[in-house]
Parts: C-alpha cells; sequence; structure tokens
C-alpha cells in the first residue's frame, strides 16, 4: 500500500500521506464564452474546498487577452494566459459563441488545448466546447456528446467521433463532454464523485441546493 501511494504521489495525484492532492483546475476562456457552462462547473468546483482539504484550485485562462466579455455581458478578469498558465490537472472547455466556426480556425487555441488536454488528468467540455476538443484530433475513435441541437453538426464536422445523443454527458477516459446549459451541473459533481468521492460530492451539491447522487441520470461512461 505505501508503495502505491509514493507512486501516485510521483505522479501529483495524492500527496506522500495518502490524501488527494490539491489540483489545478484550469477553465479555457474564449471570447463571448457563455455565462451557465463556465460558471455553473466553476461553483461546483471551487466549493470542493469547503467539503475536503485541499480541494480544487480553480482559475481561468484566455489565449493572450486580461478581461473577456461573456456572451451574455459580464466582464471578467481572466488569471492567465497560454504563456504564463500553471500546470493544470482538470482542464475545463465552456462553450463561447464562435466554437463552432472562428475559434476552430485559431491554432494557438487548438496547440494549447492539444499540449494540455494530452497533459490533463481529466478534460471537460460543455456544449459546443467539444467542438474546440474535438477540433484537436484527441477525440477521434472516442465517444462524446454535445449540446443537442448541435449533434448533427457536430457528427458532420468530426465522423471519426463516436457521438452520442440524449444524454447528459458521455465519459471516454479521461474526457468528459457535457450537453452544457443547467446539465453543466450534473457532469462536474460527476467529477468531484469520481475524485473525491460521494459525501463530498453530495456536501458541494447541498451547499448549491443541488440533490447528489441522483437517481435515473442518462450518462455513458466508456473507456478506464
Amino acid at each position: 500500500m505505501k508503495s502505491l501511494i509514493l507512486v501516485l504521489a510521483m505522479l501529483g495525484w495524492v500527496n506522500v500521506y495518502g490524501a488527494e492532492a490539491q489540483l489545478n483546475v484550469g477553465f479555457l476562456v474564449l471570447p463571448s464564452v457563455y455565462n451557465s457552462e463556465l460558471m455553473a462547473p466553476y461553483d461546483i468546483f471551487h466549493h470542493t474546498v469547503f467539503h475536503t482539504k485541499p480541494g480544487m484550485r480553480v482559475f481561468t485562462v484566455s489565449e493572450n487577452q486580461k478581461s473577456i466579455r461573456t456572451f451574455e455581458g459580464l466582464q471578467l478578469g481572466i488569471d492567465y494566459t497560454f504563456a504564463d498558465a500553471p500546470l493544470i490537472d482538470v482542464l475545463v472547455i465552456p462553450s463561447a459563441e464562435h466554437n463552432m466556426d472562428s475559434d476552430l480556425q485559431n491554432q494557438a487555441v487548438r496547440d494549447w488545448v492539444k499540449k494540455t488536454a494530452e497533459k490533463a488528468r481529466y478534460v471537460v467540455t460543455l456544449c459546443d466546447g467539444a467542438f474546440i476538443l474535438a477540433n484537436t484530433g484527441l477525440l477521434n475513435d472516442k465517444m462524446a456528446t454535445t449540446f443537442p441541437s448541435d449533434v448533427a453538426a457536430f457528427k458532420k464536422q468530426f465522423p471519426q467521433i463516436q457521438t452520442l445523443e440524449n444524454y447528459s454527458f458521455v465519459q471516454d477516459g479521461k474526457y468528459l463532454t457535457s450537453q452544457g446549459g443547467a446539465r453543466s451541473y450534473d457532469v462536474a459533481l460527476y467529477l468531484v464523485d469520481l475524485i473525491y468521492g460521494e459525501k463530498v460530492a453530495a456536501g458541494v451539491g447541498r451547499g448549491l441546493v443541488i440533490s447528489w447522487p441522483q437517481p435515473g441520470l442518462a450518462y455513458h461512461r466508456s473507456g478506464k
């Protein structure tokens, strides 16, 4: 058991005492990001600090902007840029207005997401954030989902991905893709449960008046 803890500590997944190490959770914030897909998981992951120690450290990352306006008009200060972001254990990609068009043409975004996702322990996309991750090729031959009305476009653009419908979220290995909207809370609580256990996830849920676990929650899990 001690040898296993030492191995996990070397990977940065636990500390030398066997407890879960603090995880850096980085949110990619692109111009005109949608409030719901950004703030729902941000709230969930931030609230872990009230239910486990050390909990998650959450922060925002942009390409090079220090301030970004959301689609709904909120002005956000950004913590880091691609040039100075710390190591990210959990990469979160909320949807933004241009995820299905001009954002896919941004080579700097594509390269940073690919590099960061490859190193991350988990990658979470919300709504059309799945397009940004799929654009790197990392979802090829994997299962994924996206915003319900954009499923057809996703299937057409990324035929090498097995796109699933009618699930709140899909997990394939370390990749978790969510329908987004109000369903963004589901995948975030699920990941908290996966990492810290049901008691912590239930505590985070209570703080936000969300029941956890959710009987009948429709999700699909595949891979290791």
